[in-house]
């Protein structure tokens, strides 16, 4: 979860968990939060490695694991939840900026993960490029699941914005 394939991929993790971090932080608090992120970046290493060796070949075996991206799908995940309604400003193709709910665009984002990482498993030419999906998959359901708990549990409650 410390290291990283090149400058855009850290810097789009980075992104993301300035982007939707903060809210998540002060929903958890500063070591729930850090429980969420390593045990979220554990399963989406756990969820993608198992892909692998069930669906995948020996060579896509070999090919090593990196990033923070499946820590920061947890916390995507616990946002979903904690934060469905909030306004997110997102760029659309070509040039115009929209304001849309955070459950519309968490939701579109893990779709095409989830479509991503099953064009992965089944298309030879596909594989995503080196990305590791069912990472971004584990890593956001973990989220979810964590957030859906701990809120009906009473133990975090989200933080008016």
């Amino acid at each position: 979860m410390f290291l990283h394939g090149s400058w855009d991929h850290i810097l789009g993790n980075m992104l993301s968990l300035a982007i939707f971090g903060k809210n998540v932080e002060d929903a958890f608090g500063p070591v729930r939060y850090l429980a969420l992120y390593f045990a979220g970046g554990f399963i989406a290493m756990l969820t993608q490695t198992a892909m692998t060796l069930w669906f995948g070949t020996a060579a896509e075996a070999q090919v090593p694991e990196l990033g923070a991206s499946g820590a920061i799908a947890a916390v995507l995940g616990a946002y979903f939840v904690l934060y469905p309604g909030s306004r997110v400003r997102t760029w659309i193709f070509p040039v115009f900026f929209v304001q849309i709910p955070a459950w519309v665009f968490l939701g579109l984002w893990f779709l095409y993960q989830l479509i991503e990482a099953n064009f992965g498993l089944f298309s030879a030419s596909a594989n995503g490029g080196g990305v590791a999906f069912f990472a971004h998959v584990g890593g956001f359901l973990f989220g979810l699941v964590a957030a859906r708990v701990l809120t009906g549990s009473g133990r975090v409650v989200p933080q008016t914005q």
